[in-house]
Parts: C-alpha cells; sequence; structure tokens
C-alpha cells in the first residue's frame, strides 16, 4: 500500500469521509443521469455509484453564460471551501455529486452558500431514497414535436 492509500484508510477508520475529485467527463456525463436539485446559487446532481467505494465524489463546473474565467474561477473556489466543510457531514457515502454553479454564487454571502448547498444534499438524498431520476431530456428541443391527437391544428397540405 502506497502512503496516501494508508492515509486515505486511516480517515475513514477515523470516521472521516474521503473526498475524491472527479476530473473525467464521463464522471460527469453520468453524474448527470442521476437526481438533480435546484437552489439559487446552485444546481447538485447525484448518483449512487454502487461500486461498493465509501469516497464521496465532488465536481464542479460554471458555464460560460454565467461570467468570464475569473468570475467562473471564483465560484468554484467558493464551492470547493463549501463543499469541504459540508460534504463529509451529510454527503453520501459512495455517491458522486457535481455541482454547476450560477451567477447568484459570485456574491452571495458564505453562509448563503452553505446553507443551498445543505438543503441541496437533503432534497437529493430525498429524491434519491425515493427513487427519482432526473427527467429525460428532449435530444433536439428546437424541433416541433407531433400535435396532440385531436388537436385543432392542420398537420399538412391535405388539410388546406
Amino acid at each position: 500500500m502506497t502512503e496516501i492509500q494508508n492515509l486515505s484508510e486511516a480517515g475513514r477508520k477515523a470516521g472521516f469521509g474521503v473526498l475524491r475529485v472527479l476530473k473525467t467527463r464521463p464522471a460527469f456525463v453520468a453524474a448527470a443521469k442521476g437526481v438533480r436539485v435546484h437552489r439559487p446559487s446552485l444546481t447538485l446532481q447525484r448518483r449512487d455509484r454502487n461500486d461498493g467505494d465509501a469516497a464521496i465524489g465532488i465536481g464542479f463546473t460554471v458555464t460560460k453564460k454565467e461570467g468570464n474565467a475569473a468570475v467562473r474561477n471564483r465560484i468554484k473556489r467558493r464551492f470547493r471551501a463549501a463543499a469541504r466543510e459540508i460534504l463529509p457531514g451529510c454527503g453520501a457515502a459512495g455517491a458522486d455529486y457535481v455541482i454547476i454553479g450560477r451567477q447568484a454564487a459570485a456574491e452571495a454571502p458564505f453562509p448563503s452558500l452553505l446553507a443551498d448547498l445543505k438543503e441541496a444534499l437533503a432534497d437529493a438524498a430525498r429524491r434519491a431514497a425515493k427513487g427519482a431520476r432526473a427527467a429525460p431530456r428532449d435530444p433536439n428541443p428546437s424541433l416541433p414535436g407531433p400535435a396532440a391527437p385531436g388537436s385543432a391544428e392542420p398537420h399538412g397540405p391535405e388539410h388546406a
């Protein structure tokens, strides 16, 4: 065993949750297929890995529409600090979480971020326990879908 593995194993035995950072796109995509919870400053995605590893996975992302690189990095730094404080006590062992930061997080007071994250974690845990899944996404939302049967709207030249 390496020294790092010994330290993380010792931390687990002492009751500390081990956080691991999600870095690959497949990990983020997998988390997006789980439970999704929205708060003013963040969207939280949660997926239970069911792989026997008790580590809590955490990933952070902020879209470009939220601001320039400096603003996005500030939001991610604030959420990293909040996650370090909250996740070991409130996160589920063996779950991956992705925090999608919103513009409101840039200027929100830190206690407000902590409260949003705690609420989102509790809500995600409730929804995961119920077996809730994320709503399926329309692969091409810009295309109009088929009309409901019996609608009064004509559908082509034969109704002209």
